[in-house]
Parts: C-alpha cells; sequence; structure tokens
C-alpha cells in the first residue's frame, strides 16, 4: 500500500512538473512577446530558468501563479520595513525605497554582476543605489518558508507514531500506517549507520543521527514538487548541516584522537612535518566534504532536469517540427531521471548520516589496544 502510493505521488509530481514548464511556455508562444520584453529578452531564456528555480527567491511560482512571501527589512538609517514581495512586482517597481534586483535590472542599472545578483534587495534613492543606506535581510524566502514547512511536517509525523507506540500500537500489534514505513527505515540507521560506527555509544548520538538523516530526506523529497524550492541544493543549508556536524565531531573527540593528529605514532620525525598539516587540514577537511557532497548532488540533479525539459522549447524556436520531436526524447529521459533523483534523495541523506557517524566515531575511538576492549559485544 505504500509503495502504491509513493509511485501515485511520483507520477503526480512529474506530471504536474511537466505542466508547471509546459504552460508559461505554451503562453509566450502564444502571445509572441510580452509587452515588458526587451528585444534581447524575447525567446525561451533557459540559463533564466534553470537559475530561477535553483536558487533562492522570494515568491513561489506555481504555473503562472506567483504566491509572495513575505519581506521584512532592517536599516539603521530607516528602520524596520515589512511588505509583501509583491509590491516589487516582480522586480519592476522599487516599493518604500528598496528594490529587489532582477538580471534585467542589474544590466539596466550598469550594477557589477559580481557585487549585485538577482534577486538581492537594496536600497535606491531617486531609481539609483543609495551606498549610504545599509540593509539587513530578514525576510522569509521560499527557502526558509519551505524548510519550516518540512519541519512541522516532519515533526508532526513524528509526534504521530510515538503517540500510537505510547498506545500499544506496533508495540504489543504489527505498525499500522506510517508505522510501517518509518520504523524499517529508523532501524536501518540504528543497525547499519549508528551501530557499526559509534560501537556502545549509539545510544547517545542516535537521535542526532535519526533527525540529520530525516531532516534531510525530507526537505529532498519536498525538493522534488514542482514549483517548490531546492533546499537541499542551497549552500548555506548544507553549510549549516556541516558546521553542526563538525561541532559534534568536535565535541566528542578526546585525546587519543588529537594525539595521533599531532603526534602520529610510528612515524620518523621528517615525515611528521609534511603528515601533522594533513592531519589537522583534515578535520576542517571533513565537514566541507559532507557540504559540497549534498549540495553538489542535489542541484546537479534539478539542473538536468530542467536542461531535459528546456530542449523541448529550445528545438521549438529552431522550428515546430523540431520542437515536437524532440519532445518524446527529453520527455523520456526527464522521466528517467525524475526517478533516479527520488533514489538520490534518500541515498544522499543516507551518505551525509553515515559519514557523519564515520566521522565522530574516529573522534572519540580510543588507541588502536583498547578498540576491541569498548566494543559492544552483540556488534561483533
Amino acid at each position: 500500500m505504500v509503495v502504491r502510493r509513493f509511485k501515485s505521488f511520483t507520477v503526480a509530481a512529474f506530471s504536474l512538473f511537466l505542466l508547471l514548464f509546459s504552460v508559461p511556455a505554451i503562453s509566450q508562444e502564444d502571445g509572441h512577446a510580452t509587452a515588458h520584453e526587451s528585444a534581447d529578452e524575447k525567446g525561451f531564456n533557459a540559463a533564466e530558468v534553470i537559475f530561477g528555480h535553483v536558487l533562492n527567491g522570494h515568491e513561489f511560482h506555481f504555473f503562472n501563479i506567483s504566491i509572495p512571501l513575505p519581506v521584512i527589512l532592517y536599516s539603521p538609517e530607516r528602520g524596520l520595513s515589512a511588505f509583501m514581495s509583491s509590491k516589487f512586482h516582480h522586480g519592476e517597481h522599487p516599493h518604500k525605497g528598496y528594490m529587489l534586483l532582477t538580471e534585467h535590472s542589474i544590466k539596466e542599472m550598469g550594477l557589477d554582476p559580481k557585487k549585485f545578483s538577482p534577486d538581492e534587495i537594496v536600497a535606491v534613492n531617486n531609481g539609483k543605489i543609495d551606498p549610504a543606506v545599509t540593509v539587513y535581510d530578514f525576510s522569509l524566502t521560499r527557502n526558509v518558508v519551505q524548510m519550516i514547512l518540512a519541519t512541522f511536517i516532519f515533526i508532526w509525523v513524528m509526534l504521530r507514531i510515538a503517540k500510537r507506540y505510547k498506545s500499544g500500537v506496533g508495540v504489543t500489534t504489527a505498525p499500522k500506517g506510517s508505522q510501517s514505513f518509518m520504523e524499517p527505515i529508523i532501524t536501518f540507521v540504528r543497525d547499519e549507520v549508528a551501530k557499526p560506527n559509534l560501537g556502545h555509544k549509539y545510544h547517545k548520538y542516535l537521535p542526532f543521527l535519526l533527525s540529520v538523516f530525516f531532516f534531510i530526506l525530507i526537505n529532498n523529497i519536498f525538493g522534488l514538487i514542482p514549483g517548490s524550492a531546492n533546499v537541499s541544493g542551497n549552500i548555506a543549508f548544507t553549510l549549516v548541516l556541516g558546521v553542526v556536524a563538525f561541532v559534534v565531531i568536535l565535541a566528542s573527540s578526546n585525546k587519543h584522537y588529537w594525539g595521533h593528529i599531532f603526534n602520529p605514532p610510528g612515524v620518523p620525525i621528517g615525515v611528521k612535518f609534511i603528515l601533522v598539516p594533513v592531519e589537522f587540514l583534515s578535520v576542517f577537511i571533513k565537514p566541507f566534504a559532507l557540504i559540497i557532497r549534498l549540495f553538489a548532488n542535489m542541484v546537479a540533479g534539478h539542473i538536468i532536469i530542467i536542461c531535459l525539459i528546456s530542449l523541448i522549447f529550445i528545438f521549438g524556436e529552431l522550428s515546430s517540427i523540431a520542437g515536437w520531436g524532440a519532445t518524446p526524447l527529453a520527455v523520456g529521459f526527464t522521466i528517467f531521471i525524475y526517478f533516479i533523483e527520488v533514489l538520490v534523495a534518500f541515498l544522499q541523506a543516507f551518505i551525509f548520516t553515515m559519514l557523519t557517524a564515520v566521522f565522530i566515531g574516529q573522534a572519540f575511538e580510543g588507541s588502536h589496544d583498547d578498540v576491541d576492549h569498548h566494543a559492544d559485544p552483540a556488534i561483533v
């Protein structure tokens, strides 16, 4: 039953995904050009579509409908300002002395693309950026809103499952509903991730590992829903997770861990001058690898999917025959990649959790002589 529902969800989500990118393109083709298009902006802009989906934003897009999000700004010179992002009219008009930058406005105002990026809010005065005004942006962007929603849903599901276990469902009887889906995953993380890498201390770290696993997983799954934000494909999201893992790793370390870094045993003194800096850098490289691995894998899949869909409209601009001819191939590959992304969503959550457990285990393990004495007999 759970597998059938999951298949239905993925098919429905992918169908909605195709419609999401098809409707705006068809409407543009029928209208040939909108009123606010300039000569160099006519036609399908694949880069704008790709980065518009991957990057953060101040609104959600479902079909041709935009859902604005709250903009919260603070400036020491102007005070606190709060309004909806729709007041910017997609970056075409300033509001309350602030402007939402777009690729077009950056070019029109002659701004340096290295210093200013699309979807950034800046203070303006008479149509020009006011450098005398400092802006602190606390807006609820789509990444933030979606992450909050995903967190609330995750907490609600877990509390609901815990309530069932307290009532005896799943303890004296077989698990039901969401329990039957979540229990094998929790057991898998415990038996295949926590116990082999953390030994007898796995109870201490299991809540952290489960929280990391499900938090990444639920945001990965949410990112596959058309019109949603790719939260786990945002470097800020993976950076925070990597920093949290880094703090836990350091808090779990002991003297043997640092002793092997700054004074590797059994190594000639001449080699230590080379090995010690490398070992010390590895302390920071480990969380950095976690950050980049999750970010790169999640953002790459979304870019591939949108690129494949964009091929339809790119060939369609050459000729309608080429567009229709490319459609079956593009759609076929997109369906294949989409289902691969569902697997990647689970796989990347597992890899991040597994590597975190490995690094924590390395941090608190003792010398080579006493590892076996501290191991859990049940695991060995």
